[in-house]
């Protein structure tokens, strides 16, 4: 397998990963590797692998809660979900996807790079709720917020946070969705510009929190 058309990685994914860059560096390479032969990952994602992906998704790390419990919907190849348990190693991650072959995945690499936060469940998001409820629910090129919002909300304990990465779209998205986020309680949210400097196409975060009944 050449890796010339691997991108190389950014100076400024030490600082994001600290004393877990080795494992993002592992995950990264393996992605490289397998991600197109295993339907992961499209032909030309290579080229922007960390940019596009792995530093995408770090940079919502910051935002887990300290110990908590996350829930990463759709998961896939685990972005964001195997990102951020390499990033936040005190952080329970649990990685819902319904894909048999690429659930297989999310707990071969899970295994492989030795991360004992993380728990695969082979499940729509509807199915899980007896997994929860969860701290925060995470996504990442899933559904529009309007659908993903009463998809993910079961989930949540209250005061749980919803932290979507989202596309250029988000703003529309929002305004799409007011009925979901009033059926689901959610706060007014914020929208999070994310790796201005750090990558070419700095990510979008939606981040709503379900308000506890009064």
């Amino acid at each position: 397998m050449k890796h010339s058309d691997v991108e190389p990685e950014p100076a400024s994914a030490a600082s994001l990963f600290g004393a877990e860059i080795d494992v993002a560096r592992s995950f990264a390479q393996r992605l490289a590797d397998v991600g197109e032969e295993l339907g992961l990952i499209g032909p030309i994602e290579r080229q922007r692998l960390w940019t596009r992906h792995i530093i995408n998704c770090a940079l919502v790390a910051p935002y887990l809660r300290v110990g908590g419990r996350v829930a990463d919907v759709g998961s896939g190849a685990g972005l964001p979900g195997l990102v951020l348990a390499i990033a936040r190693p005190d952080v329970e991650v649990v990685l819902i996807e319904p894909m048999e072959r690429r659930t297989e995945w999310l707990l071969d690499e899970s295994r492989r790079l030795g991360l004992r936060n993380v728990t695969v469940l082979r499940a729509r998001a509807e199915e899980a709720i007896d997994a929860g409820p969860f701290d925060q629910v995470t996504a990442r090129a899933v559904k529009a917020l309007r659908q993903l919002i009463p998809m993910t909300r079961p989930l949540l304990a209250p005061g749980g946070e919803m932290l979507f990465l989202k596309g250029a779209r988000l703003e529309v998205e929002i305004e799409e969705s007011a009925k979901q986020r009033r059926a689901a309680r959610l706060s007014e949210p914020e929208v999070l510009i994310l790796g201005e400097g750090v990558v070419p196409e700095p990510t979008r975060l939606f981040r709503a929190t379900v308000v506890e009944a009064s």
